[in-house]
């Protein structure tokens, strides 16, 4: 890691020469006495502290240290430079060092014709001190990104996910809007490479909003980064509104399609959904055709996690088949009888049809990491854009002006037959001498003093060209300089009306190739509960004392995977769990139903010597915990979760009692917690307890 390519991210302290120093003694020096120990311990004081005054040199353990200085001092290089120098794209270009490394190697071996990948990576390693690998990697994703490099070979497939062949199989080079918008050697700043053997540049002058086009992912030390691609003509447009003082709106836009919402996308610091785009087959109302996938997944692992969801009974699809090429086509066949709405609405809420992209804009600016959103960075970029076209008009107007100078100057040199002065030149002194003698005359007609390299360079024509010189020809040729320089002033004294119009011409350009592809839309919420309500069926065997989906038995209810269950005993207990497979329950178990912590149920129990009757809801519960809904030794006779207009109760016979039966009405007993004792129905023996409104046959009229 070179010294060049450390931005003040941190202030660092250079302790390697002071630890040098303390180690390192110059020949024949007296060596240090090493200081004595203390001869008594040093006061504590109750604490572990050590005094620093009776350390060596006064150091507390650890912080001084050579190893430790070291330690932070490296980090804190290792840190800045995975941030600025890794991880993180720049604003002003967009890309991250490889990426701008690579572009510069295809810049300089750039003839219009395809160059075999091995080559560029080679040609790369100049200027990156990584290996060949993460330059080829990042080559094919530019690649895939479609804007910069053309290519030529198997690329792989962001659709399918399949890799890219070998660098030695595939070609590439630049594409015409990568070639005119990136590159200006003039304008380029250049620096060593890491080894000092050549010359890379800091930043590219870009004139593109390239960090939001092409999207990043970056993990630093410390932080992470996560830009969304977008479009291309968008972009352009929001850049031209920013120069009319326009309100404007950039949403993202991924190379696989599919469908977005992006009401959390909150400026580039939120979140977007997006979905797999799925229709049902023409004139087969049983199969779905998915055509799109989500951006970060692929059909393989798109297919994976429908096969799951599929074992898991979660969609109703019980075949796949994968027909994709240029273009996704995953073909799913529906169960019989199965909705293919909510089919698709299953997919989407139980596979990665459906998917959350966070999105948090973090680029290196001035030399440091800066948090931004996606306006901050689509203004700093025409902010650029104006500045490079300035500077190119500039620099423009300078070799317009130096081109009118030279023609100017062989045109006088020619047409006034100055050349015959330097016939009776004994040395070259002289020749020069009398060259600009002869031009003295013209000064006026001259855009500039004439100096000694002009000299040479008439010095340098040849007879042939003076012999076949046209001065119309030039004449007409210095006019059309003429008119272009002075358009050139005409756009630099109205830069923004200039970059209005690059813009247009760029988008009209260039935009037909880069339709938007993702379709921006409102997604609804799917009901996830309500499309598996029935996925599960809960079976319960009193005989054996079993209660789940894997048990043979008497259908008890059905669920969904996301329910909790509640169970009821004779002894008053209860338990919220999960829908489970197999779960022994005895055969004291009174209820089992999906939990709902505010119904109410209905319980009468006898707690000697009484019996009670209660109306309470469950309430919130800690899963597989047993609880109690009635005192401990009480024993439930009747529970319910239905309304109770009237409960009929046959007593038990006993000596002198007149009363045998009764009727109650629990609607007038309050709703109270779990732990409520409730209220006190009777001290006689229940017989026999049944819920209204019908009388049950034992009742007596």
């Amino acid at each position: 890691m070179s010294a060049r390519n450390q931005p003040e991210l941190f202030p660092i302290k250079n302790s390697t020469s002071s630890r040098k120093d303390s180690v390192k003694a110059e020949p024949g020096a007296p060596r240090p006495e090493t200081p004595a120990p203390p001869t008594t311990p040093p006061q504590t004081n109750g604490s572990t502290e050590a005094d620093p005054a009776t350390l060596p040199h006064g150091r507390l353990p650890g912080t001084g240290s050579p190893l430790r200085k070291l330690m932070d001092s490296n980090f804190l290089q290792y840190a800045s430079y995975v941030i600025c120098d890794r991880a993180v794209p720049h604003l002003d270009d967009g890309l991250k060092p490889v990426q701008r490394r690579i572009l510069w190697a295809l810049h300089e071996k750039d003839d219009g014709r395809f160059i075999k990948v091995a080559n560029i990576v080679g040609h790369t390693m100049q200027y990156h001190p990584h290996g060949d690998a993460s330059i080829g990697d990042a080559l094919v994703n530019l690649e895939n990104k479609r804007y910069l490099i053309e290519g030529q070979g198997n690329f792989g497939n962001l659709i399918t996910g399949d890799r890219a062949a070998a660098p030695r199989y595939i070609e590439c080079r630049l594409t015409e809007l990568a070639r005119k918008e990136m590159f200006h050697d003039a304008l380029t700043p250049l620096i060593p490479s890491y080894d000092g053997r050549n010359k890379e540049p800091v930043v590219l002058p870009c004139k593109l909003p390239l960090v939001l086009m092409l999207g990043a992912d970056g993990i630093a030390v410390g932080l992470s980064t996560r830009i969304l691609p977008h479009n291309f003509s968008e972009l352009l447009e929001a850049q031209i509104a920013i120069l009319r003082k326009k309100p404007f709106t950039v949403l993202p836009d991924f190379p696989q399609g599919g469908l977005m919402d992006a009401r959390e996308y909150n400026g580039g610091n939120g979140h977007v959904r997006v979905r797999a785009r799925i229709r049902q087959k023409d004139k087969h109302p049983g199969i779905l055709v998915i055509t799109e996938v989500p951006y970060g997944t692929t059909t393989e692992s798109l297919i994976a996690s429908i096969e799951e969801s599929a074992r898991a009974g979660k969609v109703p699809v019980r075949a796949i088949n994968d027909f994709t090429s240029a273009h996704a086509e995953i073909e799913l066949t529906l169960s019989t009888g199965a909705n293919p709405e909510q089919a698709i609405q299953a997919l989407y809420a139980f596979t990665a049809c459906e998917q959350s992209l966070s999105s948090r804009i973090i680029v290196i600016r001035g030399n440091q990491p800066a948090e931004m959103d996606v306006p901050s960075v689509l203004k700093a970029n025409t902010e650029r854009l104006v500045r490079l076209l300035d500077a190119k008009l500039k620099h423009r107007k300078d070799e317009l002006t130096e081109e009118i100078h030279a023609k100017t100057l062989v045109q006088l040199f020619v047409e006034n037959r100055l050349y015959k002065r330097i016939e009776s030149c004994k040395t070259y002194p002289d020749v020069q001498k009398a060259v600009l003698d002869g031009l003295v005359p013209f000064r006026p007609q001259l855009r500039r003093d004439v100096t000694t390299g002009d000299v040479e360079m008439l010095l340098g024509v040849r007879i042939r060209r003076i012999s076949l010189f046209d001065i119309r020809k030039n004449r007409k040729e210095i006019d059309g300089l003429l008119l272009e320089l002075a358009q050139v002033e005409k756009n630099i004294g109205a830069l923004v009306p200039y970059a209005i119009r690059y813009l247009q011409d760029l988008s009209k350009t260039y935009g037909p190739q880069y339709p938007r592809r993702t379709e921006s839309c409102t997604f609804g919420e799917v009901e996830v509960r309500k499309l598996t309500a029935r996925e599960l069926a809960v079976n319960i065997d009193r005989e054996k004392g079993y209660l789940g989906t894997a048990v043979e038995g008497k259908l008890l209810f059905e669920c969904s995977s996301l329910d909790k269950l509640v169970a009821v005993w004779s002894d008053a207990r209860y338990k919220v769990f999960p829908p489970p497979e197999k779960l022994f329950t005895d055969t004291t178990l009174l209820y089992a139903a999906r939990y709902d912590r505010d119904r109410v149920m209905t319980v009468v129990y006898f707690w000697e010597p009484f019996t009670y009757l209660k109306r309470f809801s469950f309430g919130g519960a800690i899963q597989n915990k047993d609880y109690l809904c009635a005192p401990e030794g009480a024993k439930v006779i009747f529970f319910s979760d239905a309304e109770v207009p009237e409960l009929y109760v046959r007593y038990k016979p006993a000596k002198n009692q007149k009363i045998h039966q009764q009727i109650f009405k629990p609607g007038d007993v309050p709703v109270k917690g779990v732990q409520s004792r409730g209220n006190m129905m009777t001290s006689k023996l229940v017989d026999k307890i049944s819920a209204g409104p019908e009388k049950p046959r034992w009742w007596q009229s």
